[in-house]
């Protein structure tokens, strides 16, 4: 796991470093803003410890920034604005912890190994997500709009093949073929036609578009398009 480190008291950010390397941890560290920004734009990082007051920014912008270019980047504040103001704003704006000076370095490396751990897991995962429907193809659970959906294993196996290849037609004769299962149960025509009409049932609300008829060919996913 890689790690980069955002403190400008040098100290600090030195004792951090040492402290995360010695437990197996990848690390950059950057004093400033812009040595941070430079670093983030040319290597991804699993988590950014980051200061908010720094000697050419703030903390807070920079979060902001950095979620727009990685937006599954773990972020944890480390600073010694303890207010409560603060605090939620930390957190309003994608933090994922918010660690306040002095603090003991045990229960800081502790805190860094559970974000860490929540983020293996989560990669471990195989899933589909926007804004609106979220689906786990490893433990077949889904929500639409954060309610819970629910899907035969027949639609979760053509779920995966169209959110794998998104934007492009899959042939009837293609789904067919890898809807064929490892026990060779056969799927026809009619059965596919109906999990398409059930799928789309239970996921195009609101006027959202996921799967598109492309008449002769095949279908298209199109990922909740309005219609």
């Amino acid at each position: 796991m890689r790690i980069l480190v955002v403190e400008d008291d040098q100290l600090l950010n030195s004792t951090l470093h040492y402290n995360l390397i010695t437990v197996g941890y990848e690390v950059d560290a950057a004093l400033t803003k812009k040595d941070a920004q430079y670093l983030y734009r040319k290597q991804k990082y699993d988590l950014i410890i980051l200061d908010i007051n720094l000697p050419d920014g703030n903390g807070f912008d920079l979060c902001e920034e950095i979620q727009k270019h990685h937006d599954d980047t773990a972020i944890v504040f480390l600073t010694a604005n303890d207010m409560e103001y603060d605090i939620l704003k930390g957190y309003e704006i994608g933090a994922d912890d918010y660690i306040t000076k002095p603090f003991s370095m045990s229960v800081f490396k502790k805190k860094i190994a559970a974000i860490l751990y929540r983020i293996t897991q989560k990669n471990s995962e195989d899933f589909y997500e926007d804004d609106i429907l979220y689906i786990n193809f490893t433990t077949m659970k889904s929500t639409l709009c954060g309610s819970p959906v629910v899907f035969t294993p027949l639609e979760y196996r053509l779920l995966k093949i169209l959110t794998k290849n998104p934007q492009t037609v899959l042939t009837r004769k293609i789904l067919l073929e890898k809807l064929w299962d490892i026990n060779g149960n056969f799927v026809d025509e009619h059965a596919l036609t109906a999990a398409i009409s059930r799928v789309r049932n239970k996921i195009e609300i609101s006027n959202q578009q996921y799967i598109k008829t492309v008449y002769g060919m095949g279908y298209i996913w199109v990922g909740g398009i309005q219609k």
